[in-house]
């Protein structure tokens, strides 16, 4: 029997199962990042009931949990309207975070939910979807063999973080 992987759209009583989520998978990827692997400033910035709020008024920003059968395995955010390079925010989707528990790794989870994102782009009329991607790691191969192209140098916008740790790719698929 094969699993099924529902995107379940965030809502407020899922909030602590989003920030539990968001950061065990977050501190399995990038301790290496940090300090002493002391990851508390991107938590306090992404995954607490504070940010969430916030988050939510914000007309743009979408919040999913990824789930398999009765587990939730990971999230997604995704800012629907962004202005990227030449693209307007009519024309650009941005893939903020997708993060998946290590023990989900490796089991297909990141080509559905790049297909999730992409139904979603298409359905806003989207050109291209943009996401980041660490320099280092496995992340980056898989985004290349899921058709995203390397567009511009960035680095993680947190002073604590390794200098050495924090280049990143500004990465586009045209869609």
């Amino acid at each position: 029997m094969e699993s099924t992987i529902q995107f379940t759209l965030l809502e407020p009583e899922l909030y602590n199962i989003y920030i539990e989520i968001g950061s065990k998978a977050y501190n399995q990827h990038y301790t290496h990042l940090w300090p002493n692997g002391d990851t508390a400033t991107y938590i306090e910035n992404s995954f607490t009931e504070k940010v969430l709020l916030q988050e939510e008024k914000d007309q743009d920003t979408v919040l999913y949990l990824i789930k398999i059968d009765a587990a939730y395995v990971g999230l997604l955010k995704i800012t629907l309207h962004k202005q990227l390079q030449e693209y307007s925010k009519a024309d650009a989707l941005y893939l903020d975070k997708i993060y998946i528990l290590n023990e989900y790794s490796g089991h297909g989870i990141g080509s559905k939910s790049l297909q999730f994102v992409e139904k979603i782009a298409h359905s806003h009329a989207k050109k291209a979807i943009f996401l980041e991607s660490m320099q280092k790691g496995l992340a980056l191969p898989f985004y290349q063999k899921s058709g995203f192209k390397i567009v511009a140098n960035t680095q993680v916008p947190f002073k604590n973080v390794i200098e050495t740790e924090k280049p990143m790719y500004l990465l586009k698929k045209m869609i």
